[in-house]
């Protein structure tokens, strides 16, 4: 098997004796003549840092231990941003109240894995939460800072007890509120350390819990009529702006893989769904919902 080309022998560039597969760059380079052994000599001189990335993807070295997983076409195309902006006002939603998490509390969706492969990181889920504290001290602990990975936290959007929506980070941001998660069997994975996370590809939407909720029960009296109204109508804009269809809504519980996550407790799938189809009425998008478990 012949030799992937090596960097220089000098101090940035230590050499390597990793075997090639048949399509690498050094077979390539042979069956070329000697335009393709120029061309395998300017990439000997890359970096070692990129050298190093490109060799899973020219078939050199080990291959990814883990394939990149996807979701099927939704077959829902999202709506111009008129178009949800229009839809927003017909259901007279009142306007977000910025409480923006601290950096060390969200982040960037991630486009590529370590080993330079794309991966999914667009919103393609909306996963519902309930705080277990009041929206206050919600909203101040995002705003914390918290230099460990297991304390980091936060929610797109949080729907206070009288339907106020906080907005904690924005949609394009990678909100931390499903770490260890996996919808069926579709996680994403970005190192082989990770355990696999919904978060480059879900838009998290809280509700603040009762007070008779800010504890570690199994269950408690609910969400307000204007909480579910409002939440319903968020999701409905979400599914609007990116094509999502009821069948990939979903709650914390149900996506958490480390058997930790029970919120949000004492949810009503009837309440929601009732405000979910007026909102969807009387902008006419009643399609975001197939009646189908899946799509």
């Amino acid at each position: 098997m012949p030799a992937c080309p090596v960097p220089p022998l000098d101090r940035a560039h230590p050499p390597s004796s990793q075997p090639c597969g048949r399509d690498g760059l050094a077979g390539r380079a042979a069956a070329a003549g000697t335009a393709g052994t120029a061309r395998a000599s300017r990439a000997a001189r890359l970096p070692l840092g990129v050298w190093l990335l490109l060799l899973p993807l020219v078939g050199c070295g080990p291959r990814p231990p883990f394939p990149v997983q996807t979701l099927a076409d939704a077959g829902l195309k999202p709506l111009p941003a008129a178009a949800v902006q229009d839809c927003a006002a017909r259901l007279g939603l009142p306007p977000e109240l910025d409480r923006p998490a601290h950096a060390t509390n969200h982040g960037e969706r991630q486009r590529r894995d370590v080993f330079g492969r794309e991966v999914p990181h667009q919103p393609q889920l909306i996963v519902l939460h309930e705080t277990v504290i009041s929206a206050a001290d919600t909203v101040r602990r995002f705003a914390t800072p918290h230099p460990r990975d297991d304390d980091q936290a936060s929610y797109h959007l949080l729907v206070d007890r009288e339907g106020q929506r906080l907005r904690i980070v924005p949609d394009r941001g990678r909100a931390y509120g499903a770490a260890m998660a996996a919808f069926g069997d579709f996680t994403v994975r970005i190192r082989p350390t990770s355990v696999g996370s919904l978060n480059n590809v879900a838009l998290h939407l809280s509700l603040e819990s009762p007070a008779d909720g800010r504890g570690d029960g199994d269950a408690h009296s609910g969400y307000t009529a204007e909480q579910y109204r409002v939440a319903a109508a968020q999701v409905l804009l979400w599914q609007a702006a990116h094509g999502i269809p009821m069948s990939r809504v979903t709650t914390h519980e149900s996506v958490d893989r480390s058997h930790s996550r029970r919120d949000p407790r004492s949810f009503r799938w009837s309440a929601f769904d009732a405000a979910w189809q007026q909102a969807a009425q009387r902008c006419g998008l009643t399609r975001y919902d197939r009646g189908r478990a899946t799509i």
